[in-house]
């Protein structure tokens, strides 16, 4: 548990709020090029990552309050059941063992925006990575007209490393990224 916030895999039972989750515009950059506009589509985005697990290349969690988790002992990314609605998704994918490297990505609910579930999960999700996963470090990038998304990087302990300028290319416009980074070896692993 990090932040009231605890992780568990993705189930079939959350297709209605994954559903909810993909329902703003915004959102359809988040869904990794399939759209999730029917429960069968948002049934098939949870069978997606249950493959990446499956193949260990990517492994994503549904964040859930702790206070929904009552019954729950310790966290979710190590195994224990946890119940509750999921208010959003932290995952690391581009899992590379040979260099112990992954990347971070993350999104809340509309509801759930602004009071800590992505930062705290994040947190968790590193911590996750470093100890079961055995990796080093992690990356993670975002728009820079996004300061909310660099505000979850920067609460979750992950330092700025540069930009990269027209990275990200949605329609016509080109958006330039800033990179963050954690290692394990990081100070905030350790307090």
């Amino acid at each position: 548990m990090s932040g009231g916030v605890l992780l568990r895999p993705w189930r079939r039972s959350d297709a209605p709020a994954v559903l909810r989750a993909f329902a703003p515009a915004e959102m359809a950059r988040q869904s990794g090029g399939h759209p999730v506009t029917t429960e069968a589509d948002a049934l098939d985005w949870i069978a997606r990552w249950e493959r990446e697990r499956a193949a260990g290349t990517g492994y994503a969690w549904a964040a859930v309050r702790a206070a929904a988790c009552a019954t729950a002992r310790g966290e979710a990314a190590r195994g224990e059941a946890v119940q509750g609605e999921a208010l959003g998704c932290v995952a690391v994918t581009a899992v590379n063992q040979v260099h112990g490297c992954g990347w971070v990505s993350y999104w809340t609910t509309e509801a759930a925006r602004g009071c800590g579930v992505a930062s705290a999960g994040v947190r968790a999700l590193a911590r996750w990575a470093f100890d079961d996963l055995g990796l080093y470090r992690l990356e993670l990038g975002h728009r820079t007209d996004n300061p909310a998304s660099c505000a979850v990087a920067r609460r979750a302990g992950f330092t700025a490393e540069g930009i990269e300028r027209g990275k990200l290319r949605y329609g016509d416009v080109r958006h330039d990224v800033e990179r963050h980074a954690r290692l394990a070896t990081d100070p905030v692993n350790f307090g």
